[in-house]
Formats: C-alpha cells, sequence, structure tokens
C-alpha cells in the first residue's frame, strides 16, 4: 500500500457529484473541486477568488482551488487554499447549505472565524469542534 498524496498534491476529479455522494472521510487520491458539485452554492464558488485576495494562488486562473475535506456531521468541510495557509474553509449544513459558516486561516497560523454556536474563534482546531457540536 502507498502512502495518500499530501492533499495539494492529489490530482483534481472533476467528474459531477451531488451532495450525497461526498465522503464522510476525507478522499486520500484526488481532490474533489467545488466546480464538480452539482448542489454547489455561488458562495462557495467564489471561495477561490477570496482566497486569491490573501495571497493563496492555485493553477486556476490565479484563484487558489476550492476542494472538498470531508463532513463533520452533517457539515461539508471545503478549503481554498493550503492547508497551512493562507487559506479559507467553508462548512455548509447538508439540510440548508445558506447554514455556512467561514473561518480564515493567515500564513502565519493565526485563525479568524465565527461557528455555528455564534462563537468567533482564532484557532481551525476549535471552529471544527464547534461544527461537530452543533449539528
Amino acid at each position: 500500500m502507498t502512502s495518500a498524496l499530501p492533499h495539494d498534491e492529489r490530482p483534481l476529479d472533476h467528474t459531477p457529484v451531488h451532495t450525497d455522494a461526498l465522503p464522510a472521510t476525507p478522499v486520500r487520491d484526488r481532490r474533489i473541486p467545488a466546480e464538480a458539485w452539482i448542489e454547489a452554492p455561488d458562495e462557495l464558488l467564489a471561495l477561490g477568488a477570496r482566497a486569491a485576495s490573501l495571497g493563496t494562488s492555485d493553477d486556476v486562473g490565479g484563484d487558489a482551488v476550492t476542494s472538498f475535506l470531508r463532513r463533520i456531521g452533517p457539515w461539508l468541510l471545503w478549503r481554498s487554499g493550503p492547508a497551512r495557509g493562507p487559506a479559507i474553509y467553508w462548512a455548509g449544513h447538508v439540510d440548508d447549505l445558506r447554514r455556512s459558516h467561514v473561518l480564515t486561516l493567515a500564513a502565519d497560523g493565526t485563525a479568524s472565524g465565527r461557528g455555528p454556536s455564534g462563537a468567533d474563534h482564532q484557532r481551525f482546531r476549535t471552529w471544527k469542534e464547534d461544527l461537530r457540536d452543533h449539528p
């Protein structure tokens, strides 16, 4: 068995995918870009340009690639930009994608975002825990 590629090095898989087919755990051999998600909301599709304005870019016309990471309970977690930042994380509730939360991660590791509890977070971990604890 070979080890998984780092997320940013995995090839993009543009095969169209519906919400119910997004996996619960991370996909280790490829990335699912936001453009492949049939039900993707406009807010998510615009995330790559937002991340690029933070100083990150990828191979899509200067915008960062926004790709699916995993589910956290009913939340669909996506990231635009590299794991160590600068990046923007977006989580949308599977039952109502208008219920979404964003966390911005700076290159120095500092973060800023509001979770579903209404609390402001300065750490990615506590933001994810807020998602987990507030389905």
